[in-house]
């Protein structure tokens, strides 16, 4: 509008214009689109000769000092940005002149929301007068049948007051349905799955994640998975970010995808991963987190030479924090929450050595005072999976205690569980350790690189509570609760461990006999361990 409305009406604008609705850089800002127009005097501006006009958008929109774009030519070449106020923008009815200038706009201004604001006026008013109509009806009516019979006025006290009501119910009725319509058919114009809505997450579109990510390059390239790839990003803030990029052949699926957005959204805890936002535009889904720089767990205690950087007090430290973090999941959350695939690819390592569970797209969530759940879709990791989910599809927070426990046991020794050979038996990791501590030898597990600075009781409690843990029914292993009790007391007293769940001897002829019989019963999710952080 008119910065001074008297110098326009003396026909003198050289004053310009000032915004009805002043910028505050907050989400939902955008651009409108200005045909044929003169571009703004080169006053306060950024030429970017190798960027695309939509990559001149996602730029523009991150920095909230600039107020416009466009191409420096109507050739489509290069980017300019401003970064003032606009001087002598001019349009010109010119056939062939296709100059376009974008102008930054507050959410308020932009025709989306003009358009669903109008909406929203035009129902309400519309449900209004329609509930107006109806009362007035409806009175005319009864005062004409007054005027008959000669009802008693408190008869049609009454009426009124029940007529008013019921027409101001469905007015409300009417306005509320029509407000759900419209948000809806909002949420799907974006792309956005069912249950989003809701959410209080930041939602990025592509643009600004390619950008993020060097567009996706492969020396931003954590790793991959099943799922899809790894990418490090860096947002306009400066904050470092891991982006888990759907691929269209995932095993996991959009159904995972939006369950972990819908979990993680609401779980706050210093030892789960942080959801920084997400990416939903066309077939693209996007993960965005926090970035790990200490890569994940697997990457230290299963490498030779890395492993010896895990001393013992770190190790002990890092098995503290997936305990709280998992007694969260399990107890202190608002959400009664079991992972279903912990395991140490899927705990990440923050700057500080911290320890962040990660990867929710398998959980689930137990409803009022239920304790457990079936499914016919096995899902998970072999070697971590607990006997009553891998071969009844039976899960429960017991079930993320047996995983623990076998977790536990690999960080103690550097052993994987699944693949463990030993020279004198075929047990696996879980067959070892109870051998080992059935025999009073239980220090024997422990990692060679921590035989310098482990502390003796520690390691052997943490050796009894993993097999505490793996015991092979459910009934026998302890709740998340007991297990940081344990561990945090020395003068704890612990029962002793029943045997181990998986705990079958592999015959010499037959090393994969094992293998072989959880493969025919459950579905294996590939992991890869990431060569990189995340």
């Amino acid at each position: 509008m008119p910065k001074s409305q008297e110098e326009w009406d003396m026909i003198n604008k050289t004053g310009g214009c000032i915004r009805k609705v002043p910028l505050n850089c907050t989400r939902g800002e955008g651009f409108t689109k200005l045909s044929q127009v003169k571009l703004p005097d080169l006053v306060d501006f950024q030429l970017f000769k190798n960027m695309s006009l939509e990559e001149c958008k996602v730029e523009c929109l991150k920095n909230c000092s600039c107020m416009a774009y466009a191409n420096s030519d109507i050739r489509g070449a290069a980017c300019l940005m401003w970064f003032g106020d606009l001087i002598d923008i001019r349009e010109f009815d010119i056939v062939g002149y296709d100059q376009n200038l974008f102008l930054r706009l507050p959410a308020s201004e932009l025709d989306s929301f003009r358009s669903l604001s109008k909406k929203l006026v035009t129902i309400t008013v519309a449900s209004a007068i329609s509930g107006l109509l109806i009362v007035g009806t409806a009175l005319s009516i009864i005062w004409k049948r007054r005027m008959k019979s000669r009802d008693s006025f408190r008869s049609l006290s009454k009426k009124l007051v029940t007529i008013t009501v019921a027409s101001a119910i469905s007015g409300l009725l009417i306005v509320g349905m029509a407000l759900s319509i419209i948000w809806k058919r909002r949420m799907k114009s974006r792309g956005l799955p069912s249950g989003m809505d809701d959410i209080d997450l930041p939602l990025y579109d592509f643009a600004t994640v390619a950008v993020a990510t060097n567009h996706f390059s492969q020396t931003n390239k954590l790793g991959a998975g099943g799922f899809g790839s790894v990418y490090k990003g860096t947002l306009s803030t400066g904050q470092e970010v891991a982006v888990k990029r759907l691929s269209k052949n995932s095993g996991q699926g959009p159904d995972e995808f939006m369950n972990e957005v819908l979990l993680i959204a609401r779980l706050q805890h210093r030892n789960l991963v942080g959801l920084v936002g997400c990416c939903v535009e066309g077939e693209e889904r996007m993960l965005i987190y926090e970035y790990m720089p200490n890569k994940s767990l697997d990457y230290f205690i299963f490498d030779h030479d890395r492993s010896s950087s895990l001393a013992w007090k770190r190790r002990f430290d890092i098995v503290l924090g997936i305990t709280r973090g998992l007694l969260y999941l399990h107890q202190d959350s608002k959400l009664q929450v079991v992972h279903r695939d912990l395991k140490t690819s899927n705990i990440l390592l923050d700057a500080d050595m911290n320890p962040k569970i990660s990867d929710f797209g398998l959980a689930r969530i137990f409803q009022g005072d239920g304790t457990e759940a079936e499914t016919r879709r096995i899902v998970g990791t072999y070697g971590y999976m607990s006997p009553e989910y891998a071969f009844d599809g039976k899960f429960s927070v017991k079930s993320d205690v047996f995983s623990f426990g076998v977790l536990l046991l690999e960080i103690v020794s550097g052993k994987r569980n699944r693949g463990f050979q030993h020279p004198d038996h075929h047990h696996t990791l879980l067959g070892h350790a109870w051998m080992l501590w059935s025999e009073g030898r239980a220090t024997e597990l422990i990692d060679e690189s921590v035989c310098a600075s482990f502390v003796e009781s520690q390691a052997e409690r943490c050796i009894q509570v993993g097999l505490l843990c793996a015991q092979k029914f459910p009934k026998d292993r302890p709740m998340m609760s007991s297990v940081v009790f344990m561990l945090a007391n020395e003068g704890a007293s612990l029962p002793p461990p029943k045997e181990p769940g998986f705990f079958v001897e592999r015959s010499s002829g037959s090393s994969d006999a094992y293998l072989v019989k959880e493969e025919s019963n459950t579905k294996n999710v590939v992991t890869i361990t990431l060569p990189k952080g995340r």
